[in-house]
């Protein structure tokens, strides 16, 4: 099994640690970093959490029998085209409707006065925002 370093939460015991600063120092770099490195590190002990608390969107349309929306708890949004905050929907795969009410849902969130998550730099173009405040 390989799995997504995007939605990756470990809090390692200090041996742990000591041993994965020295296994970084001697490992040659990879295409995909971290994420190639924590694969080798762990890959006798890794153990997938269910798709409901690591939704690569990917599996939408690859494996959407495995997919209940209802369920979802965590979205990794690490498909092309598809970070709300640069979503346009002309990306592959990205006008689908349950791309399309994914991304509305986190600029929901996103946009939520009872958190505090903006920054003026981080705002989609205003046709972008337009469209998905009318969905």
């Amino acid at each position: 099994l390989y799995f997504n370093a995007g939605m990756f939460v470990f809090e390692p015991s200090k041996l742990t640690y000591d041993t994965l600063l020295e296994t970084l120092r001697v490992t040659p770099p990879t295409a995909f970093a971290e994420q190639d490195f924590l694969n080798m590190f762990f890959n006798k002990v890794y153990k997938p959490i269910p798709l409901a608390y690591n939704l690569v969107l990917a599996m939408l349309w690859r494996h959407p029998e495995n997919v209940d929306l209802d369920e979802v708890k965590v979205v990794h949004y690490c498909a092309a085209g598809s970070k709300p905050w640069r979503y346009t929907g002309k990306e592959e795969n990205m006008d689908r409707e349950d791309i399309k009410m994914l991304v509305k849902k986190w600029w929901d969130i996103y946009n939520d006065p009872s958190f505090d998550f903006k920054s003026s730099d981080s705002m989609p173009d205003s046709e972008t925002l337009s469209e998905l405040q009318q969905m």
